[in-house]
């Protein structure tokens, strides 16, 4: 299984959080390919930095060490999401959403409206 994860359930995984459904959990640690989109290492640090957030003091170690993969946002990407449906207005989740569809990913997620997208999905 090919996944992406959505920032909470990133989070989630790295705080070893009870909120992350179990079957997601089984399928993160077993997955072939799990992605982590710069969206949300964008949305991370500008949640962190007005003091909404308390996340991972180094993300990018983080990644290496659970042995998930960087997912740039390119200019494709981003004209994807802003052509999205307005289903969502948060930037990030839509950029998901358009990464997701581009590259064949399974989006893991507890957000119920960007099922409504019409995306693999597997619920956080």
């Amino acid at each position: 299984m090919r996944l992406l994860l959505d920032t909470h359930a990133l989070l989630w995984w790295l705080d070893d959080d009870p909120r992350l459904e179990q079957s997601a959990a089984d399928a993160i640690a077993g997955a072939e390919f799990v992605a982590v989109s710069a969206a949300s290492a964008w949305e991370i640090g500008i949640k962190q930095s007005i003091g909404t957030l308390s996340g991972p003091d180094d993300l990018p170690a983080e990644l290496a060490t659970n042995g998930f993969t960087e997912l740039p946002v390119t200019v494709a990407h981003a004209l994807a999401a802003g052509g999205l449906p307005p289903h969502h207005a948060d930037p990030f989740d839509r950029m998901l959403v358009a990464q997701s569809r581009m590259e064949g990913l399974t989006l893991v997620t507890r957000d119920d409206r960007l099922v409504d997208y019409g995306i693999a999905h597997l619920r956080a």
